[in-house]
C-alpha cells in the first residue's frame, strides 16, 4: 500500500469511526457515582499489579474496572498495555480500540452533559498524575502515560468540533498491529497519530522503521530527522542500519 493510499484509508476510517460515534451517542450514558468509585478501586488494584509485573492479574482488575465504568478510557488503555506485556496482541488491539471508542462516547456525551464528562476526565487525570508521581512503571511505559496525560489535558479544553482520537492511543494501537504482524494497519495508525500530534517523536520513529523495511529510505531519514527535532532519542544502531541498507540497495 502506498503512503497516499494509506493516508486516504486513514481519512475513510476516521469518517467511519466518527459516524459510528454519532450513531451511538444515545448509548453514551453517564455512570452513577457508586460505579465510578468501584471502578477506580479496581483500576488502582490493577495498576499496582502492573507495577509488580503481574500482567494477567492486572488485566483482570482492569476488566472489572471497565465493567463498572465502560467510559473509563484509561482502564481500556491500561488493559491494552497489560495485554501487550503478555504478547496478547489481538487482545491489545481490541483494548486500544475500546479506549478510542470510550473517548468518542465521552465526546458525544460532552455535547449534552459537559459536567459529567469533566468528572470522568478529572478521574483519569488524577489517576495518571498519581501513577506518574509514584513512578509506577518502566521508562517507556511512563513516557507513554505522560503523553496520555497530555492528551487528556488537551481534550479537556475542547468542547466543540469533530472528535479526534487521542494520539497516544493511536500510537499504542499502531504498535499492537505491528507486533501482530499487520504492518499496513500499523502504518495507518501511526500516520494518524502524527496527524493528530506532529510532535509525537515515537510515532515518527516507528514510521521510519516501516519505511526502512519497505525500501523507502529517504522517507525514513526524513521521519528520523523529525523524531530527533522534537527531542526523541533515536537508537544509533537504527540509524546505522538505515544507512547500510540504503547503501546496499542502490
Amino acid at each position: 500500500m502506498t503512503g497516499a493510499a494509506i493516508r486516504f484509508a486513514v481519512l475513510i476510517a476516521a469518517a467511519i469511526v466518527h459516524t459510528g460515534f454519532m450513531a451511538s451517542a444515545a448509548g453514551a450514558q453517564s455512570v452513577d457515582d457508586a460505579s465510578r468509585r468501584e471502578s477506580l478501586v479496581y483500576f488502582r488494584a490493577g495498576q499496582q499489579l502492573m507495577s509488580a509485573e503481574q500482567f494477567g492479574r492486572a488485566a483482570d482488575e482492569f476488566v472489572k474496572a471497565i465493567d463498572r465504568n465502560p467510559l473509563f478510557a484509561l482502564a481500556h488503555y491500561q488493559l491494552g498495555q497489560a495485554n501487550m506485556n503478555m504478547r496478547r496482541f489481538g487482545s491489545a488491539i481490541k483494548a486500544y480500540k475500546d479506549c478510542i471508542e470510550a473517548e468518542g462516547r465521552l465526546f458525544s456525551l460532552e455535547q449534552r452533559n459537559r459536567f459529567e464528562v469533566e468528572r470522568h476526565r478529572d478521574d483519569e487525570i488524577r489517576e495518571l498524575k498519581s501513577i506518574i508521581d509514584k513512578g509506577e512503571g518502566r521508562a517507556p511505559t511512563m513516557l507513554g502515560l505522560e503523553q496520555r496525560l497530555n492528551d487528556l489535558q488537551n481534550q479537556s479544553s475542547l468542547t466543540s468540533g469533530t472528535f479526534r482520537a487521542p494520539p497516544q492511543a493511536l500510537l499504542a494501537l499502531g504498535s499492537a498491529y505491528f507486533r501482530n504482524g499487520d504492518r499496513d494497519a500499523a502504518e495507518a495508525q501511526w500516520l494518524a497519530a502524527i496527524d493528530a500530534n506532529p510532535k509525537l517523536g515515537e510515532a515518527h520513529n516507528n514510521i521510519a522503521v516501516i519505511y526502512m523495511q519497505t525500501g523507502r529510505f529517504e522517507q525514513a531519514r526524513q521521519e528520523l530527522a523529525l523524531a530527533e527535532k522534537v527531542g526523541f532519542k533515536v537508537n544509533p544502531q537504527f540509524k546505522a542500519d538505515l544507512k547500510e541498507r540504503a547503501k546496499t540497495t542502490r
